[in-house]
């Protein structure tokens, strides 16, 4: 239940920050805060991570980015299933699989995802991405943490002497 929530709340998140960016970002000048630290720019990305694929025919784009990454969503969340007793890997997929389900609607119904977010410092930044983007990194970099730990853990446990 709690992951259902999960994925609820995430996709909720996103779906409205999409909205608003349309509302109050689409044809309007860049948004600097926090001293230009962030910065708010409207974008409608119809590529991959940072617009790779962006280019390609609209057959090749629609083919890995919409069937593809469809296929994939379903292989994942399947893979999801079998980690049901293993709380922390669970919880980074099921994050993974909402924000790219999200930005998987996008391409479906509109042909591209709207991106909004822009952080850095000087002359280094980010691309361009949105709250999906930010549960797939953050839910890929909790399934990698607790994937590793488990790894040392039962590396370590084996590695002890008799």
């Amino acid at each position: 239940m709690l992951l259902c929530v999960l994925v609820a709340a995430t996709i909720g998140c996103d779906r409205v920050s999409k909205q608003l960016a349309v509302t109050n970002l689409a044809g309007a000048a860049p948004r600097s805060m926090l001293g230009g630290t962030v910065r708010l720019e409207y974008t409608e990305n119809a590529g991959g991570f940072l617009s790779l694929g962006a280019d390609w025919p609209v057959v090749v784009r629609t083919t890995v980015f919409t069937g593809a990454t469809g296929l994939g969503l379903v292989g994942l969340a399947a893979f999801a299933y079998s980690l049901r007793r293993r709380w922390w890997p669970l919880v980074g997929l099921t994050l993974f699989v909402a924000g790219g389900l999200s930005n998987w609607v996008d391409r479906v119904v509109a042909g591209h995802v709207v991106d909004f977010m822009i952080v850095g410092y000087g002359p280094l930044r980010t691309g361009v991405f949105n709250v999906a983007d930010v549960a797939l990194m953050l839910g890929a970099a909790i399934f990698a943490a607790a994937e590793t730990q488990d790894w040392i853990s039962r590396r370590t446990r084996y590695d002890r002497p008799a």
